[in-house]
């Protein structure tokens, strides 16, 4: 099968990322094999390009948001059949035996496991995933555009649900890539008046299509003081920038694996009043199941486009240099 690696990462530019040929793998004790029929670019395939995101395993496939049909079931496998849709999404494997795990937390599962990063993703022909860990999806949607739904969604959904908006509230989104613009799309549906932060012209101004309420530079002031905010720029230097921009008991939450460095935060200007900042990390399958639903519900559609999957490596370049809108996606 033809699959792109990560063997040494650098800077994208250097072209990390190669492409090989190798014999499929036999799906494992309880896993399925699909054939990929997309793959979403997502910025953390960057992050594990570039090395931000240091490799866990040489030679490791990109790529945790998957669309394929099962074509081998391993041993043990009885969820899905062969020739169902499935989608293949970052959280790969937890414990299921920690504290973590036990009290329905498995996102902070110590010993989790990832796709695209412990394990091969989708940057490929083929590709398997555990069948507990694997997602039905909506009939409705075609490949292309259901990939991005498996991580820019479903963590952006977390995300959105960690900054703690209220029904109707003022929230400001920062930076306007693949998850931010889906995350736009639950928050307009639901009732929320959006403003949108971000350095893309072109980003700007899919929000408004899209009906954010504004849209202005990432660094500017929002038009009112917001009630929450999602940060998905990898920019710590935005985090004062975001906090300044809450109101009073303002949450703030980071949706990034990776950010550069935070500077130092002036507990007067952007931490009193009981403004919050949180992080995100990965989601659960919980965070899975409810946002597919939800999207489904909503009609939730993700502006992508599509690019053939021996073009990964230009499409990261493309992503990094913030010439794709919306979500790119890689088609075998």
């Amino acid at each position: 099968m033809l699959a792109w690696i990560v063997d040494t990462p650098g800077p994208i530019d250097s072209r990390p990322l190669r492409v090989v040929t190798r014999d499929p793998r036999p799906p494992g004790l309880g896993e399925v094999r699909v054939r990929v029929s997309a793959c979403g670019v997502c910025r953390t395939d960057l992050h594990l390009a570039e090395g931000d995101l240091p490799p866990r395993r040489p030679g490791t496939v990109p790529g945790h948001e998957v669309v394929g049909v099962v074509e081998a079931l391993g041993e043990g496998a009885s969820r899905f059949a062969v020739g169902d849709r499935i989608g293949i999404a970052w959280l790969r494997s937890t414990c299921g035996r920690c504290r973590w795990c036990r009290s329905g937390r498995e996102n902070l599962c110590p010993d989790a496991a990832f796709t695209g990063w412990d394990a091969d993703g989708g940057y490929a022909e083929l590709a398997t995933v555990p069948e507990a860990f694997a997602y039905r999806l909506p009939p409705d949607l075609d490949d292309v555009t259901a990939a991005p739904l498996l991580c820019a969604g479903i963590v952006g959904y977390r995300a959105l649900r960690r900054s703690a908006l209220p029904p109707g509230g003022r929230l400001g989104i920062y930076g306007f890539g693949a998850s931010a613009h889906v995350v736009a799309q639950v928050a307009i549906a639901q009732g929320a008046v959006v403003h949108v932060l971000t350095r893309s012209e072109e980003a700007r101004k899919l929000a408004m299509e899209l009906g954010a309420a504004s849209a202005g530079a990432a660094d500017a002031d929002p038009p009112e003081p917001l009630d929450s905010a999602v940060l998905f720029a990898p920019a710590g230097e935005l985090v004062p920038v975001a906090m300044r921009a809450l109101d009073q008991g303002g949450t703030l939450a980071v949706a990034g694996i990776h950010l550069s460095d935070i500077p130092a935060l002036h507990y007067a200007d952007e931490l009193f009043r009981e403004k919050q900042l949180l992080s995100v990390t990965a989601n659960t399958r919980a965070d899975g199941e409810e946002f597919l639903r939800l999207a489904a519900r909503l009609q939730v559609r993700p502006t992508v486009t599509p690019r053939a999957l021996a073009e990964a490596d230009r499409a990261l370049a493309d992503l990094a240099a913030d010439r794709i809108t919306g979500a790119a996606v890689l088609v075998p």
